[in-house]
């Protein structure tokens, strides 16, 4: 064998031998680091460093490395000496809470047979929106609450009416039962409604008999069992039938007072205003509370509307 081809043979044995130690040495160092994350995953914390992470108020350290639940030391949660320093809770609807009202014990009227009424009052007048709705849906809502108790009430007499006595006890108790539901307490003023309207103030007709006599009471209650919500805003049926009803109960005679005086002719666009008072409450004794509290409401939203959505409708 000649001098190169020995020289050669040495050179690539050394290659093979470098290249070998060098993949020895690489799988070494792998073997290595795999080994130092296992030991690292199961080294435990020295007690120390826990004890002085503990003492600046933090949370506990975990013991090992596994992930185990956190321990949230008494230390990092807030306190509040002074309530008023705490932070404000998120705004939730603060409904008001029921109660049993106290009545006064003088208006003979089971309110229970027209609990439906009321409690449709109460949530239409409810707090908070009374003041700003009150237009829209509680003043109609307590207007026709007031109507058919009127009605309720004059139910077993011969009266549509009631004495001014005992208007202002029932009127209390109806505030009251309103209040105890979560109505808004000032609905009395915000409607301009008073015990007033339950006696029928300067109308003359004020009993069954006489009504019945001069009104056409069977046309008056076909027109009014059954309120289109649409037709009766744009050619009235209901509306012109309580009308007509209360211009003839209403005549235009001079009235006496009750000690007889003379009292001239009275202011005739309240008289007419409270002998539709006197009609409703003659309704409200031949309709049920729901039937006669949905014509009223239907009514009363005509008067709102005046109208002007329905007149295209039908013209």
């Amino acid at each position: 064998m000649s001098n190169a081809s020995l020289l050669l043979l040495l050179k690539t044995g050394l290659y093979v031998t470098t290249g070998s130690l060098c993949c020895q040495l690489l799988l070494f160092f792998i073997w290595l680091s795999s080994f130092q994350d296992v030991v690292a995953v199961q080294t435990v914390f020295d007690p120390s460093h826990a004890s002085s992470v503990a003492e600046l108020g933090l949370a506990n350290p975990p013991t090992t490395g596994f992930f185990n639940p956190i321990e949230i030391s008494p230390a990092v949660i807030p306190n509040y000496p002074n309530p008023a320093d705490e932070p404000s809770q998120p705004m939730y609807p603060n409904f008001p809470t029921r109660y049993e009202p106290v009545l006064t014990g003088k208006c003979p009227v089971n309110f229970s047979t027209i609990s439906s009424v009321i409690e449709k009052t109460a949530t239409d007048c409810f707090q908070p929106l009374a003041a700003i709705l009150g237009n829209v849906m509680c003043c109609p809502q307590f207007s026709s609450l007031i109507r058919i108790f009127q009605g309720l009430y004059s139910f077993n007499s011969d009266k549509l009416v009631l004495q001014n006595s005992v208007a202002n006890d029932c009127f209390k108790d109806i505030i009251s039962i309103l209040a105890s539901r979560g109505a808004n307490s000032s609905v009395p003023t915000l409607c301009s409604i008073n015990s007033s309207n339950l006696t029928g103030g300067s109308c003359p007709v004020k009993d069954i008999n006489a009504f019945e006599k001069t009104v056409n009471t069977s046309s008056l209650v076909e027109a009014c069992t059954t309120v289109d919500p649409l037709k009766e805003c744009c050619r009235p049926i209901c509306q012109h039938a309580i009308a007509d009803a209360a211009l003839r109960i209403s005549g235009k005679q001079l009235m006496m007072n009750e000690n007889k005086n003379l009292v001239g002719e009275l202011n005739y666009t309240d008289t007419l205003s409270d002998c539709k008072g006197v009609v409703f409450s003659y309704l409200s004794r031949k309709l049920s509370s729901d039937a006669a509290n949905t014509a009223f409401r239907i009514l009363s939203a005509c008067k709102v509307n005046k109208g002007t959505v329905f007149k295209y409708l039908y013209n």
